[in-house]
């Protein structure tokens, strides 16, 4: 594979001017251009510029409404509601997150619906922005089907994302952020793209049988991580992001997706919890406590420190070349 450098601002230019080229506005694009620059800062190339021809394509198609301004709701002190209007989600977030951030500071707990929102980025950004305000932070979304439920072969769950972070006031949060299938289907799609291999339980080919070929997966249906404790929780997030926020279940978003290539509508929830209110004065030194005890295991790694790991790094990053110059092509 030919990769080509790029800065952290050139990656942000890039996105940004793909975005401006294609019909977003500035409040837009900056929104959409930040969560990809920050991706591939942290090393999510998955969700990095990987994804702006995807976003592009809604954009042409007129699914992903490019200058929509989101609506902020405060249903109860506790409860937030935004509806996107048809935007990207980080443009969501960005007018919901501190607002859900202020009601779970005074009142303990509060949750963040995002309803009429396309999510095609990483979730940890979401559940970070909470942990950097001192605040526990648990995020998932839905997708379009992708998954097998355990015992079937057949196709209903989205990858269904979960994503959790736990502040540690001083250092770098605790923050995980993964898919309920095996692989994230961006994972897959790059190995196909890569010539690479994936692991044997990542999917099954069209004809229901087992491969290690992604591109073949990719033709057929991932699995659920761990069987049927992974689509446990993968039915879990589809009761939260679309149960709960009256959004489109994945088997919806499929059926009223145009087929652009690039995300459907659909929902998000975002919890957060504040410990200063629910666990009281010195929490923190109780968690270091058991913090101390995890990371003294031999082999053990914190979620969420690769990808912090990788953010002190300010320097260029290695983008595939082929990428740049596809997403160059769409400006």
């Amino acid at each position: 594979m030919t990769t080509i450098d790029l800065t952290l601002d050139e990656i942000h230019t890039l996105a940004h001017d793909a975005m401006m080229a294609n019909g977003a506005d500035a409040v837009n694009a900056d929104a959409l251009a930040d969560i990809v620059m920050r991706a591939e800062r942290d090393g999510s190339h998955s969700h990095g510029l990987f994804r702006i021809p995807g976003y592009v394509k809604t954009l042409r198609s007129g699914k992903v409404d490019g200058k929509a301004r989101p609506t902020v709701t405060k249903k109860t002190p506790a409860i937030i509601h935004v509806e996107g209007h048809g935007c990207l989600a980080p443009t969501a977030q960005a007018a919901g997150l501190p607002v859900l951030a202020e009601a779970a500071a005074e009142i303990g707990v509060a949750a963040l619906s995002l309803t009429g929102i396309h999510h095609f980025a990483a979730l940890w950004p979401e559940t970070e922005f909470l942990a950097d305000r001192g605040l526990v932070g648990i995020a998932c979304t839905a997708y379009m089907p992708m998954v097998a439920p355990a015992g079937s072969t057949e196709k209903l769950f989205g990858t269904n994302p979960i994503s959790f972070a736990w502040p540690r006031p001083g250092k770098t949060p605790v923050c995980y952020d993964m898919a309920t299938a095996a692989m994230a289907m961006g994972d897959v799609q790059i190995a196909a793209r890569d010539g690479k291999q994936v692991p044997l339980g990542t999917g099954l080919d069209s004809d229901g049988n087992a491969t290690t070929d992604p591109a073949a997966i990719a033709k057929g249906v991932l699995l659920p991580f761990g069987g049927y404790k992974g689509s446990a929780i993968a039915m879990m997030v589809e009761l939260l992001a679309a149960g709960l926020t009256g959004e489109r279940f994945s088997f919806e978003a499929a059926e009223n997706d145009n087929k652009d290539g690039g995300p459907p509508r659909g929902g998000e929830m975002v919890i957060a919890l504040s410990p200063d209110l629910i666990a009281g004065e010195g929490w923190q030194d109780h968690v270091e406590t058991f913090m101390d005890r995890l990371t003294s295991l031999e082999g053990v790694r914190i979620p969420g420190a690769r990808r912090h790991q990788n953010r002190q790094d300010t320097g260029p990053r290695a983008i595939n070349a082929t990428l740049v110059e596809t997403i160059r092509d769409l400006i």
